[in-house]
Protein backbone atom coordinates (compact mmCIF):
# COMPACT_ATOMS: atom_id res chain seq x y z
CA UNK A 1 0.00 0.00 0.00
CA UNK A 2 1.66 3.26 -0.99
CA UNK A 3 0.62 6.37 1.61
CA UNK A 4 -0.04 9.11 -0.26
CA UNK A 5 -1.36 7.22 -3.05
CA UNK A 6 -3.81 6.05 -0.69
CA UNK A 7 -4.67 9.55 1.06
CA UNK A 8 -4.66 11.41 -2.91
CA UNK A 9 -7.32 8.83 -4.14
CA UNK A 10 -9.55 9.36 -1.14
CA UNK A 11 -9.34 12.92 -1.57
CA UNK A 12 -7.21 14.03 2.04
CA UNK A 13 -4.29 14.86 0.74
CA UNK A 14 -3.81 18.55 0.76
CA UNK A 15 0.14 19.58 0.58
CA UNK A 16 3.42 17.35 0.56
CA UNK A 17 6.70 18.89 0.71
CA UNK A 18 9.37 17.77 -2.69
CA UNK A 19 11.28 14.46 -1.88
CA UNK A 20 8.43 13.19 1.21
CA UNK A 21 6.87 10.75 -1.19
CA UNK A 22 10.78 9.41 -2.20
CA UNK A 23 11.51 9.12 1.73
CA UNK A 24 7.94 7.20 1.75
CA UNK A 25 8.69 4.68 -1.19
CA UNK A 26 12.38 3.92 0.59
CA UNK A 27 11.14 2.47 3.69
CA UNK A 28 9.44 2.58 6.72
CA UNK A 29 9.47 6.06 8.14
CA UNK A 30 8.51 7.29 11.32
CA UNK A 31 6.09 10.28 11.37
CA UNK A 32 3.74 12.02 13.82
CA UNK A 33 0.95 13.81 14.30
CA UNK A 34 -0.10 16.39 17.53
CA UNK A 35 -3.15 16.22 19.01
CA UNK A 36 -4.45 19.21 21.39
CA UNK A 37 -5.69 18.30 24.97
CA UNK A 38 -7.84 20.97 25.40
CA UNK A 39 -10.81 18.30 26.28
CA UNK A 40 -10.53 14.98 27.98
CA UNK A 41 -12.31 13.95 24.13
CA UNK A 42 -11.72 14.04 21.03
CA UNK A 43 -14.47 15.18 18.42
CA UNK A 44 -15.21 13.61 14.98
CA UNK A 45 -12.98 17.05 13.42
CA UNK A 46 -10.12 14.95 14.79
CA UNK A 47 -11.49 11.85 12.89
CA UNK A 48 -8.92 12.99 9.84
CA UNK A 49 -5.96 13.01 11.31
CA UNK A 50 -6.52 9.61 12.92
CA UNK A 51 -7.57 8.05 9.87
CA UNK A 52 -4.74 9.86 8.40
CA UNK A 53 -1.99 7.89 11.34
CA UNK A 54 -4.03 4.23 10.46
CA UNK A 55 -3.44 4.46 6.49
CA UNK A 56 0.54 6.18 7.63
CA UNK A 57 0.85 2.06 9.79
CA UNK A 58 -1.16 0.24 7.10
CA UNK A 59 1.68 1.33 4.82
CA UNK A 60 4.24 -0.13 6.97
CA UNK A 61 5.34 3.00 8.57
CA UNK A 62 5.54 3.72 12.51
CA UNK A 63 3.01 6.83 13.67
CA UNK A 64 4.10 8.60 16.73
CA UNK A 65 0.88 10.16 18.43
CA UNK A 66 2.03 13.77 20.47
CA UNK A 67 -0.53 14.52 22.73
CA UNK A 68 0.40 18.25 23.51
CA UNK A 69 1.17 18.38 27.57
CA UNK A 70 3.12 21.06 26.49
CA UNK A 71 1.49 23.11 24.04
CA UNK A 72 -1.78 22.36 25.56
CA UNK A 73 -0.28 25.43 28.38
CA UNK A 74 0.10 27.93 25.43
CA UNK A 75 -2.88 27.19 22.75
CA UNK A 76 -2.19 27.37 19.06
CA UNK A 77 -3.19 30.47 17.32
CA UNK A 78 -3.85 29.20 13.78
CA UNK A 79 -7.31 29.71 12.33
CA UNK A 80 -8.11 31.53 15.82
CA UNK A 81 -9.17 34.60 16.08
CA UNK A 82 -9.24 35.40 19.86
CA UNK A 83 -6.25 33.48 22.40
CA UNK A 84 -7.60 30.87 24.14
CA UNK A 85 -7.92 30.38 27.97
CA UNK A 86 -4.71 28.21 29.31
CA UNK A 87 -5.15 25.19 30.57
CA UNK A 88 -3.65 24.23 34.22
CA UNK A 89 -1.62 20.81 34.83
CA UNK A 90 -3.98 18.72 36.39
CA UNK A 91 -6.59 19.50 33.74
CA UNK A 92 -4.54 18.45 30.82
CA UNK A 93 -3.37 15.56 32.83
CA UNK A 94 -7.10 14.38 33.23
CA UNK A 95 -7.29 15.17 29.30
CA UNK A 96 -4.10 13.59 28.16
CA UNK A 97 -5.48 10.04 29.87
CA UNK A 98 -8.94 10.24 27.89
CA UNK A 99 -7.31 11.26 24.43
CA UNK A 100 -4.99 8.44 24.89
CA UNK A 101 -7.54 5.90 26.03
CA UNK A 102 -9.21 6.84 23.01
CA UNK A 103 -6.33 6.86 20.24
CA UNK A 104 -5.44 3.29 21.37
CA UNK A 105 -9.01 2.23 19.77
CA UNK A 106 -7.74 3.15 16.20
CA UNK A 107 -3.80 2.41 16.57
CA UNK A 108 -1.75 -0.83 17.19
CA UNK A 109 0.30 -0.17 19.53
CA UNK A 110 1.70 -3.60 19.39
CA UNK A 111 2.51 -5.13 16.04
CA UNK A 112 6.01 -5.13 15.55
CA UNK A 113 8.53 -2.45 14.14
CA UNK A 114 5.97 -0.35 13.47
CA UNK A 115 4.10 -0.41 16.76
CA UNK A 116 2.53 2.86 17.28
CA UNK A 117 3.96 5.34 20.11
CA UNK A 118 2.05 7.96 21.76
CA UNK A 119 4.51 10.62 23.41
CA UNK A 120 3.60 13.95 25.20
CA UNK A 121 6.00 17.10 24.56
CA UNK A 122 5.65 18.16 28.48
CA UNK A 123 8.19 15.09 28.96
CA UNK A 124 10.90 17.27 27.29
CA UNK A 125 9.66 21.13 28.12
CA UNK A 126 9.12 20.43 31.56
CA UNK A 127 12.79 20.90 32.61
CA UNK A 128 13.70 23.16 29.43
CA UNK A 129 14.71 26.51 30.79
CA UNK A 130 13.33 29.96 29.23
CA UNK A 131 16.84 30.79 28.84
CA UNK A 132 17.83 27.75 27.58
CA UNK A 133 14.99 27.46 24.88
CA UNK A 134 15.18 31.21 23.37
CA UNK A 135 19.15 30.47 22.98
CA UNK A 136 18.82 26.89 21.72
CA UNK A 137 15.52 27.45 20.00
CA UNK A 138 15.19 31.10 19.02
CA UNK A 139 18.67 32.05 17.65
CA UNK A 140 18.23 29.62 14.72
CA UNK A 141 14.54 31.32 13.54
CA UNK A 142 14.34 35.15 12.60
CA UNK A 143 11.39 36.89 13.72
CA UNK A 144 11.10 38.22 10.09
CA UNK A 145 10.58 34.25 9.43
CA UNK A 146 7.79 33.95 12.31
CA UNK A 147 6.21 37.38 11.12
CA UNK A 148 5.49 35.80 7.60
CA UNK A 149 3.44 33.35 9.06
CA UNK A 150 -0.50 33.59 8.25
CA UNK A 151 -1.35 32.27 11.58
CA UNK A 152 0.42 35.19 12.88
CA UNK A 153 -0.07 37.95 10.25
CA UNK A 154 -3.39 37.38 10.59
CA UNK A 155 -3.91 37.96 13.99
CA UNK A 156 -1.49 41.24 14.39
CA UNK A 157 -3.55 42.53 11.67
CA UNK A 158 -6.69 41.98 13.24
CA UNK A 159 -8.43 43.74 16.08
CA UNK A 160 -7.41 41.47 19.27
CA UNK A 161 -3.65 41.60 18.34
CA UNK A 162 -1.27 38.40 19.51
CA UNK A 163 0.55 37.62 22.63
CA UNK A 164 4.00 36.57 23.27
CA UNK A 165 2.96 33.46 24.44
CA UNK A 166 1.11 32.74 20.97
CA UNK A 167 3.57 34.32 18.92
CA UNK A 168 6.10 31.77 20.31
CA UNK A 169 3.65 28.71 19.99
CA UNK A 170 5.25 27.60 16.18
CA UNK A 171 8.85 27.80 17.72
CA UNK A 172 7.78 25.16 20.68
CA UNK A 173 5.86 23.03 17.90
CA UNK A 174 8.79 23.65 15.99
CA UNK A 175 11.39 22.15 18.36
CA UNK A 176 8.64 18.89 19.13
CA UNK A 177 9.37 18.06 15.30
CA UNK A 178 13.27 18.56 16.30
CA UNK A 179 13.19 16.98 19.54
CA UNK A 180 11.23 13.60 17.91
CA UNK A 181 13.82 13.82 14.48
CA UNK A 182 16.32 14.00 16.93
CA UNK A 183 15.42 10.96 19.31
CA UNK A 184 12.96 9.22 17.71
CA UNK A 185 14.05 9.58 13.96
CA UNK A 186 10.85 11.10 12.98
CA UNK A 187 11.32 12.29 9.41
CA UNK A 188 7.78 13.18 8.80
CA UNK A 189 5.39 15.71 10.20
CA UNK A 190 1.62 15.62 9.28
CA UNK A 191 -1.83 17.68 10.51
CA UNK A 192 -4.06 19.56 8.86
CA UNK A 193 -3.37 21.95 6.29
CA UNK A 194 -4.05 24.80 8.75
CA UNK A 195 -1.00 23.11 9.89
CA UNK A 196 1.85 23.57 7.60
CA UNK A 197 2.93 26.69 8.90
CA UNK A 198 4.08 25.38 12.21
CA UNK A 199 5.21 21.87 10.67
CA UNK A 200 7.52 23.76 8.07
CA UNK A 201 8.76 26.00 10.87
CA UNK A 202 10.00 22.23 11.94
CA UNK A 203 11.79 21.02 8.99
CA UNK A 204 13.48 24.43 9.29
CA UNK A 205 14.94 24.74 12.53
CA UNK A 206 16.18 20.74 12.06
CA UNK A 207 17.62 21.94 8.37
CA UNK A 208 19.34 25.52 10.84
CA UNK A 209 20.40 23.40 13.91
CA UNK A 210 21.34 20.71 12.89
CA UNK A 211 21.56 20.57 9.20
CA UNK A 212 19.12 17.62 8.96
CA UNK A 213 16.01 16.76 6.48
CA UNK A 214 12.38 16.51 7.07
CA UNK A 215 9.60 16.51 5.53
CA UNK A 216 5.43 17.92 5.71
CA UNK A 217 2.54 16.59 4.66
CA UNK A 218 -1.05 18.33 5.31
CA UNK A 219 -4.44 16.70 4.68
CA UNK A 220 -7.74 18.72 4.16
CA UNK A 221 -9.88 20.62 6.12
CA UNK A 222 -13.05 18.74 6.11
CA UNK A 223 -16.30 21.00 5.75
CA UNK A 224 -19.87 20.58 4.41
CA UNK A 225 -20.63 21.17 0.86
CA UNK A 226 -22.30 23.96 2.01
CA UNK A 227 -19.32 25.00 3.44
CA UNK A 228 -20.43 25.26 6.99
CA UNK A 229 -17.64 23.78 9.56
CA UNK A 230 -17.80 19.81 9.88
CA UNK A 231 -18.58 17.78 12.94
CA UNK A 232 -20.52 20.28 14.81
CA UNK A 233 -24.45 20.64 14.94
CA UNK A 234 -26.52 22.94 17.44
CA UNK A 235 -26.00 21.24 20.12
CA UNK A 236 -22.22 21.63 19.71
CA UNK A 237 -19.53 19.53 19.08
CA UNK A 238 -19.98 15.56 18.15
CA UNK A 239 -17.18 13.88 20.24
CA UNK A 240 -15.76 10.46 20.89
CA UNK A 241 -16.43 10.11 24.07
CA UNK A 242 -19.82 8.33 24.57
CA UNK A 243 -20.74 10.39 28.03
CA UNK A 244 -20.49 13.62 26.21
CA UNK A 245 -22.27 12.42 22.88
CA UNK A 246 -24.28 9.03 22.97
CA UNK A 247 -23.82 6.28 20.60
CA UNK A 248 -27.29 7.06 19.47
CA UNK A 249 -26.57 10.53 18.55
CA UNK A 250 -23.04 9.85 17.47
CA UNK A 251 -24.85 6.92 14.88
CA UNK A 252 -27.48 9.97 13.36
CA UNK A 253 -25.22 12.42 13.13
CA UNK A 254 -23.26 10.27 10.61
CA UNK A 255 -26.60 8.80 9.30
CA UNK A 256 -27.98 12.72 8.75
CA UNK A 257 -25.59 13.45 6.17
CA UNK A 258 -26.16 14.93 2.56
CA UNK A 259 -25.60 12.42 -0.28
CA UNK A 260 -23.00 14.73 -1.31
CA UNK A 261 -21.35 14.78 1.85
CA UNK A 262 -21.69 10.89 2.14
CA UNK A 263 -19.85 10.57 -1.00
CA UNK A 264 -16.55 12.51 0.59
CA UNK A 265 -16.69 11.10 3.97
CA UNK A 266 -17.16 7.63 3.18
CA UNK A 267 -13.94 7.76 1.56
CA UNK A 268 -12.18 9.78 4.25
CA UNK A 269 -13.85 8.27 7.65
CA UNK A 270 -13.89 4.27 6.97
CA UNK A 271 -11.42 1.66 5.42
CA UNK A 272 -13.43 0.45 2.45
CA UNK A 273 -11.39 -0.14 -0.61
CA UNK A 274 -12.46 2.05 -3.45
CA UNK A 275 -14.14 -1.08 -5.41
CA UNK A 276 -16.63 -1.55 -2.57
CA UNK A 277 -16.76 2.43 -2.24
CA UNK A 278 -17.58 2.94 -5.67
CA UNK A 279 -20.06 0.15 -5.78
CA UNK A 280 -21.76 1.96 -2.84
CA UNK A 281 -22.16 4.80 -4.82
CA UNK A 282 -23.45 3.23 -8.03
CA UNK A 283 -26.38 1.79 -5.64
CA UNK A 284 -26.85 4.70 -4.18
CA UNK A 285 -27.42 6.42 -7.45
CA UNK A 286 -30.06 4.15 -8.68
CA UNK A 287 -31.99 4.32 -5.61
CA UNK A 288 -30.95 7.38 -3.55
CA UNK A 289 -34.18 6.75 -0.95
CA UNK A 290 -31.92 3.79 -0.30
CA UNK A 291 -29.06 6.25 1.50
CA UNK A 292 -26.59 2.90 1.46
CA UNK A 293 -24.07 5.26 1.87
CA UNK A 294 -25.07 6.78 4.94
CA UNK A 295 -26.06 3.57 6.09
CA UNK A 296 -22.79 2.16 5.29
CA UNK A 297 -20.89 4.75 6.90
CA UNK A 298 -22.61 5.02 10.14
CA UNK A 299 -22.02 1.77 10.46
CA UNK A 300 -18.49 1.55 10.03
CA UNK A 301 -17.64 4.94 12.23
CA UNK A 302 -20.03 4.10 15.13
CA UNK A 303 -18.83 0.60 15.70
CA UNK A 304 -14.93 1.44 15.63
CA UNK A 305 -15.44 4.31 17.81
CA UNK A 306 -18.04 2.47 20.01
CA UNK A 307 -18.10 -0.98 19.12
CA UNK A 308 -20.95 -3.72 17.72
CA UNK A 309 -23.11 -2.88 20.71
CA UNK A 310 -23.45 0.05 21.41
CA UNK A 311 -24.22 0.29 17.10
CA UNK A 312 -27.16 -2.62 17.34
CA UNK A 313 -28.45 -0.30 20.72
CA UNK A 314 -28.23 3.05 18.53
CA UNK A 315 -30.34 0.84 15.43
CA UNK A 316 -32.74 0.03 18.34
CA UNK A 317 -32.95 3.56 19.45
CA UNK A 318 -34.01 4.55 15.66
CA UNK A 319 -36.06 1.78 14.99
CA UNK A 320 -37.62 2.95 18.88
CA UNK A 321 -38.36 6.44 17.92
CA UNK A 322 -39.41 5.95 13.67
CA UNK A 323 -40.55 2.42 13.69
CA UNK A 324 -42.48 -0.41 16.16
CA UNK A 325 -39.79 -1.66 18.41
CA UNK A 326 -41.71 -1.71 21.76
CA UNK A 327 -41.61 -0.21 24.74
CA UNK A 328 -39.46 -2.38 26.59
CA UNK A 329 -36.66 -1.52 24.80
CA UNK A 330 -35.68 1.36 27.37
CA UNK A 331 -35.47 -0.66 30.12
CA UNK A 332 -32.08 -1.93 27.95
CA UNK A 333 -30.60 1.65 28.67
CA UNK A 334 -29.58 3.40 31.79
CA UNK A 335 -30.34 7.02 32.49
CA UNK A 336 -27.62 8.33 30.77
CA UNK A 337 -29.21 6.95 27.33
CA UNK A 338 -32.60 7.61 27.42
CA UNK A 339 -32.14 11.49 28.24
CA UNK A 340 -29.79 11.11 25.36
CA UNK A 341 -32.65 9.15 23.20
CA UNK A 342 -35.05 12.07 23.94
CA UNK A 343 -32.53 14.60 23.80
CA UNK A 344 -34.24 17.86 22.03
CA UNK A 345 -37.60 16.27 22.80
CA UNK A 346 -39.90 18.18 24.86
CA UNK A 347 -39.34 17.16 28.68
CA UNK A 348 -41.21 17.34 31.56
CA UNK A 349 -40.94 16.01 35.31
CA UNK A 350 -43.84 14.95 37.48
CA UNK A 351 -43.70 14.48 41.57
CA UNK A 352 -43.48 10.44 41.85
CA UNK A 353 -46.00 11.05 44.47
CA UNK A 354 -48.54 12.38 42.85
CA UNK A 355 -48.27 9.39 40.38
CA UNK A 356 -47.87 6.71 43.15
CA UNK A 357 -51.46 8.33 44.17
CA UNK A 358 -52.63 8.05 40.56
CA UNK A 359 -52.98 10.76 38.11
CA UNK A 360 -55.93 11.17 35.24
CA UNK A 361 -54.95 11.06 32.35
CA UNK A 362 -55.91 14.30 31.27
CA UNK A 363 -54.00 15.76 33.70
CA UNK A 364 -51.60 14.39 33.24
CA UNK A 365 -50.67 16.06 29.92
CA UNK A 366 -52.24 19.34 30.29
CA UNK A 367 -51.96 20.51 33.98
CA UNK A 368 -49.07 18.49 35.83
CA UNK A 369 -47.05 19.08 32.36
CA UNK A 370 -47.43 20.69 28.97
CA UNK A 371 -47.98 18.30 26.41
CA UNK A 372 -50.87 19.88 25.46
CA UNK A 373 -52.05 23.41 25.86
CA UNK A 374 -55.17 22.62 27.43
CA UNK A 375 -57.73 19.90 28.93
CA UNK A 376 -59.84 20.37 26.27
CA UNK A 377 -57.70 19.91 23.50
CA UNK A 378 -56.19 16.40 25.53
CA UNK A 379 -59.80 15.11 25.56
CA UNK A 380 -59.89 15.51 22.06
CA UNK A 381 -57.03 13.96 21.15
CA UNK A 382 -57.46 11.46 23.37
CA UNK A 383 -61.10 10.22 21.97
CA UNK A 384 -59.82 10.73 18.43
CA UNK A 385 -56.73 7.72 19.24
CA UNK A 386 -54.03 9.77 18.88
CA UNK A 387 -52.53 10.08 21.94
CA UNK A 388 -50.58 7.38 23.52
CA UNK A 389 -48.04 6.76 26.66
CA UNK A 390 -45.57 4.05 26.61
CA UNK A 391 -46.38 3.19 22.90
CA UNK A 392 -50.27 2.12 24.13
CA UNK A 393 -52.99 3.93 22.78
CA UNK A 394 -54.79 5.83 25.63
CA UNK A 395 -58.42 3.76 25.62
CA UNK A 396 -60.43 6.93 28.03
CA UNK A 397 -59.99 10.48 28.98
CA UNK A 398 -61.29 8.77 32.38
CA UNK A 399 -57.80 6.44 32.42
CA UNK A 400 -56.14 6.84 35.77
CA UNK A 401 -52.03 6.44 35.54
CA UNK A 402 -49.92 5.40 38.47
CA UNK A 403 -46.17 4.32 39.35
CA UNK A 404 -46.69 1.04 38.11
CA UNK A 405 -46.46 2.40 34.45
CA UNK A 406 -43.25 4.25 34.54
CA UNK A 407 -40.41 3.00 32.69
CA UNK A 408 -37.33 1.99 34.72
CA UNK A 409 -38.93 3.33 37.69
CA UNK A 410 -38.54 6.79 36.42
CA UNK A 411 -39.78 7.48 33.06
CA UNK A 412 -43.48 7.98 31.01
CA UNK A 413 -43.30 8.59 27.25
CA UNK A 414 -46.07 10.16 25.61
CA UNK A 415 -46.97 10.60 21.97
CA UNK A 416 -49.30 12.55 20.31
CA UNK A 417 -49.69 11.00 16.87
CA UNK A 418 -46.23 8.72 15.34
CA UNK A 419 -43.18 11.24 15.79
CA UNK A 420 -43.99 14.13 18.23
CA UNK A 421 -42.71 12.73 21.14
CA UNK A 422 -42.77 14.12 25.29
CA UNK A 423 -40.43 12.50 28.09
CA UNK A 424 -42.20 12.69 31.50
CA UNK A 425 -39.28 12.18 34.24
CA UNK A 426 -40.34 10.92 37.77
CA UNK A 427 -38.97 12.92 40.27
Amino acid sequence: MNFVEELRWRGILHDIMPGTEDLLNKGMVSGYIGFDPTADSLHVGSLAQIMTMIHFQRAGHKPFALVGGATGMVGDPSGKSAERNLLSEDVLQHNLQGIKGQLEKFLEFDCGANSARMVNNYDWFKDFTFLNFIRDVGKHITVNYMMAKDSVKNRIGGDTGMSFTEFTYQLVQGYDFYYLWKNHNCALQMGGSDQWGNIVTGTELIRRKDAGEAYALTTQLIKKADGTKFGKTEGGNIWLDAEKTSPYKFYQFWLNTSDEDAKTYIRIFTLFEREIIEALEAEQDAAPHTRVLQKALAKDITIRVHGEAEYEKAIKSSEFLFGNTGIEFLSELNDAEVVGLFEGVPNFTVKLDDLQAGLNVVDLLAAHTAVFPSKGEAKKMIQGGGTAINKVKIASADDVYGADALINGKYLVAQKGKKNYFLIVAE
